[in-house]
């Protein structure tokens, strides 16, 4: 008597199926948040040293986006697209910084506001303005190593280092009020693409390049990679370091803060409380 053949599969249940589907869906606004927020109090718990050293890597690291752009524009023909493929090197810094888990300021005015958001007390409100204030320095104290070193060094050929105080002369034209607008863009898109980052996968990479590479070409005043630029001129004599501080720094300081905070941090975590419900509230009342 012939046997029957052996099944080389089971039908798909209901469940089976509904696992599939969930797991081939994107995430949900509450995971994400739910991600971040768990990142935040990681971050907040780290000793103020750690940070410090880590956030001088970054501002080291943040120069490389000034070297790449401008050895690109360097020895790119001088023409009418140069700028969309030297603004490419500009990705440089951030690729390093990110995906070498460096601190990064910006980063930080979504990351660690959310979990300010969802217990928002003084003790916490204070936590974060450590991590603020010591990544903050560190990254500036990068910046200025690296600036002070690539001015008053042979590192670069002079024609590089003139693209240099180029790229830092056209971070410090516009007014107060133009860096503190294209300020708050920049804040937003990088809050933004740490916004995405968790559930990029594969495309973490593409996703850092992309939105970076667009701050990089609309001009956006990104506080710590124009502030490498600025502090670069302000080393090789062609401004003030008054100038670059009051005319750059600190403009594009606010306007990240703002653009991070205000325009990420807090709409995501309001919509998440108005879909879901404050989480730590429910835990108290549970």
């Amino acid at each position: 008597m012939q046997q029957p053949l052996p099944t080389t599969s089971q039908p798909t249940t209901a469940q089976e199926e509904q696992q599939e589907a969930k797991e081939r869906s994107a995430p949900s606004s509450k995971i994400i948040h739910e991600a971040i927020l768990k990142e935040g109090r990681e971050e907040l718990a780290r000793p103020s040293d750690a940070l410090f050293w880590s956030g001088l890597a970054a501002g080291l690291s943040m120069g490389l986006s000034m070297m790449a752009e401008g050895v690109m524009v360097h020895y790119l023909p001088d023409s009418a697209w140069r700028p969309l493929v030297a603004n490419l090197g500009y990705s440089l810094g951030f690729l390093v910084v990110i995906l070498g888990r460096q601190q990064l300021f910006t980063e930080n005015t979504l990351t660690p506001i959310l979990p300010l958001l969802e217990l928002p007390t003084w003790r916490s409100l204070r936590n974060v303005l450590r991590l603020w204030g010591v990544v903050l320095v560190a990254n500036l104290l990068g910046c200025l190593a690296l600036a002070l070193v690539v001015a008053h060094s042979d590192a670069f050929e002079p024609a590089i280092r003139a693209e240099f105080a180029h790229m830092g002369q056209e971070e410090l034209a516009p007014s107060f009020g133009t860096v503190l607008l294209r300020g708050i863009f920049a804040g937003w898109m990088i809050a933004l693409m740490v916004w995405i980052l968790p559930f990029a996968d594969t495309g973490r990479i593409w996703v850092i390049i992309i939105i970076t590479y667009v701050v990089g070409i609309c001009h956006f005043s990104h506080v710590i990679a124009g502030t490498v630029e600025v502090f670069t001129l302000a080393a090789s004599g062609g401004a003030s370091w008054g100038q670059v501080l009051g005319g750059f720094t600190v403009p594009a300081l606010l306007g990240n803060i703002l653009g991070g905070v205000l325009l990420v941090a807090g709409l995501n975590h309001a919509q998440v409380v108005t879909k879901g419900g404050n989480s730590h509230a429910d835990k108290q009342a549970a």
